[in-house]
C-alpha cells in the first residue's frame, strides 16, 4: 500500500517556492530596496537618513563576513536549528540583497540630485549594470567578494554623502577625508581577522580588500576627471528669467514664457530688447550650517568652436532652507544664439543647468507674468 504524503501548508508551500526561486527572489529584494526608497528617502542630512544608513552598512557588514567564516565549512542542519535562527540562515541572502539595494537607491537619487543628467544617468546605468551582474554566472561565481564589492560601493557613497555634511564644505582635501572614512569598515573587519584567526587573513585579503581597494580607485579615478556629482549639493531649480527683484521673504521672478510651455523654467525662449539684461535664477540645496561657493558659467554656442565660456560669476551660499538657497546672476553683454548657464563647485564639477535660444528684437509692447519664489 502506498502511503499518502503529508499535506503542505502555507507556509510549506512558500518555503518550497522560496527555495526554487531564491535567485530570482534575492533579484526581486535588489529592485524592491529601489522602489522603496523611492518614496521613504529624506534630505541627505536628515539624521534619521543617516542612521537609517549606518544600521543597513552594519547588517551587511555582519552578515556579509558571517558568511565569509561559514565558508568552506560544514552546514548544521536546519531542523535543529532555533526557528529564528532557522529563517536568518533562509532569508539573509535576500536580506542582504534587500538592505543592498535600498542603499543604491538612495545614493543614485543623491546623485541624481546632485548632477546633470549625463552623469546621472550613467550613474544609473552602472547600478543596472550591478544588478544585471549579480545574476550572470560569470559575476555569479565571484560570490562573496562580488558582494564585498557592492559593500564597498556604498560605505564609500555614504561617506562621500555625509562627510561633507559634517564639515559643511566640500573639495579635494574633504573628499579624499570621506573615501578614508569609507574605508574604515572593511579595513577594521579585516584587521580583526588578522588578529582573532591570522589563517583566514590571504583569504580575507582576496575577499575584502582587493574589492574594497578596486573601488577605491574607481572613485578616485572618476573624481580626477569630474564624473562624481558634488553631494550633497543639489539645484532643485534653475530658470532664466527678464528680471529678479528682491523683496523682504521672496524673490519676484518676470517672465514672458506662454502657459502652455509648462517644461520650461521661465523665458528658455528669450527675446530681447535693447537694454533687457539676462537672468538665471536657481535654488540650491546645502545642508545646514553648510558654506561655500559655487560658479555660475556663462557659454555661447559659436559654430565654429562649439560650447565657449563667456562669463563666470562667483556666488557664495550658506545651508540650512528647505527649498534651497536663492540665487542669481545676470548678463548685460550678449549676442543672439543658443545659450547654456552651468552651476558648477569651485573645482569644476556640475551641479545644474539651464539651456536658453536667445533673439534680439526690436522695442515692442510686452507683459511680463510674475513668478515667486
Amino acid at each position: 500500500m502506498n502511503e499518502a504524503a503529508p499535506a503542505v501548508g502555507a507556509i510549506g508551500r512558500l518555503r518550497l517556492y522560496y527555495q526554487k526561486n531564491e535567485q530570482r527572489i534575492a533579484v526581486l529584494s535588489f529592485i524592491c530596496g529601489f522602489l522603496f526608497d523611492i518614496v521613504t528617502v529624506d534630505r541627505a542630512d536628515h539624521w534619521i537618513a543617516i542612521g537609517q544608513q549606518v544600521v543597513y552598512i552594519a547588517v551587511i557588514l555582519a552578515a556579509l563576513t558571517q558568511m565569509f567564516f561559514e565558508e568552506g565549512s560544514p552546514q548544521a542542519d536546519p531542523a535543529s536549528l532555533f526557528v529564528l535562527k532557522r529563517w536568518y540562515y533562509q532569508y539573509r541572502t535576500a536580506l542582504v540583497h534587500f538592505f543592498l539595494g535600498t542603499l543604491l537607491n538612495v545614493y543614485t537619487i543623491f546623485f541624481f540630485k546632485s548632477s546633470s543628467l549625463l552623469v546621472s544617468f550613467g550613474f544609473l546605468a552602472f547600478l543596472v549594470f550591478l544588478l544585471w551582474a549579480n545574476e550572470s554566472e560569470r559575476f555569479k561565481s565571484l560570490g562573496l567578494s562580488f558582494k564585498f564589492t557592492l559593500l564597498a560601493l556604498c560605505t564609500l557613497c555614504f561617506a562621500a554623502n555625509v562627510v561633507p555634511i559634517f564639515v559643511g564644505s566640500i573639495g579635494l582635501v574633504v573628499f579624499l577625508v570621506s573615501m578614508l572614512a569609507g574605508c574604515v569598515p572593511v579595513i577594521g573587519v579585516v584587521w580583526w581577522i588578522r588578529k582573532r584567526k591570522p589563517d583566514l587573513f590571504r583569504r580575507a585579503r582576496r575577499q575584502m580588500l582587493v574589492p574594497l581597494g578596486g573601488v577605491l580607485i574607481g572613485f578616485l579615478v572618476f573624481y580626477y576627471l569630474r564624473l562624481i556629482p558634488p553631494v550633497p549639493l543639489s539645484i532643485p531649480f534653475i530658470g532664466v528669467y527678464h528680471a529678479v527683484e528682491k523683496t523682504q521673504d521672496t524673490y519676484r521672478l518676470s517672465h514672458e514664457r506662454p502657459a502652455w510651455r509648462i517644461w520650461h523654467h521661465g523665458d528658455q525662449e528669450f527675446l530681447a530688447q535693447p537694454g533687457d539684461k539676462v537672468y538665471v535664477f536657481f535654488r540650491i540645496f546645502s545642508p545646514t550650517r553648510f558654506s561655500d561657493q559655487v560658479q555660475l558659467r556663462w557659454y555661447w554656442k559659436d559654430d565654429a568652436r562649439g560650447w565657449t565660456l563667456q562669463d563666470t560669476i562667483p556666488i557664495k551660499i550658506l545651508g540650512g532652507r528647505a527649498e534651497g538657497f536663492r540665487g542669481y546672476g545676470f548678463k548685460s553683454n550678449y549676442q543672439p544664439g543658443d545659450w547654456k548657464v552651468q552651476v558648477e563647485t569651485t573645482d569644476g564639477r556640475e551641479i545644474g543647468r539651464v539651456y536658453f535660444d536667445l533673439e534680439t528684437r526690436p522695442e515692442w509692447p510686452r507683459n511680463f507674468e510674475i513668478d515667486l519664489e
